[in-house]
């Protein structure tokens, strides 16, 4: 059974000082601020005909942002496997369970099971977000 967010965040979830430390925490706070994207994901997800028993995958809210991020940078599924693994930012952002490490494999099939009126609707609440808030 997939969980659709992370309950309760770690002590240890902590972002560096860097400017990329410094964005990813500002979008971690807009993502807070618009949860009703999860609903999306997780029907997304859903609809691969996953049944809801067995071994759980991974959060929609941890897919979500495992996705941004690797708009955000511009990686590879590879490159964003290790990123998750080795930086501590990344995995604070993504909200992954404690000593989770998706393969690439599993960040590429949760991933591209996002459709793209799912990716639209993202882009349109950003759009209403920064002209809220006049950026």
């Amino acid at each position: 059974m997939r969980q659709e967010r992370t309950v309760q965040g770690s002590i240890f979830d902590l972002f560096a000082e860097h400017e990329i430390g410094r964005e990813l925490e500002a979008m971690s706070q807009w993502l807070d601020a618009h949860r009703d994207l999860l609903n999306l994901v997780t029907s997304d997800l859903r609809r691969q005909g996953v049944t809801e028993t067995g071994r759980q995958g991974l959060p929609s809210e941890a897919v979500l942002r495992c996705a941004l991020l690797k708009q955000y940078r511009q990686l590879s599924y590879q490159e964003l496997a290790f990123h998750l693994e080795d930086s501590a930012s990344f995995r604070a952002f993504a909200r992954l369970p404690w000593g989770w490490s998706p393969k690439k494999s599993v960040l590429h099939k949760t991933i591209s099971a996002i459709r793209a009126d799912t990716w639209e609707a993202v882009n349109k609440m950003l759009l209403a977000s920064a002209r809220q808030e006049r950026l």
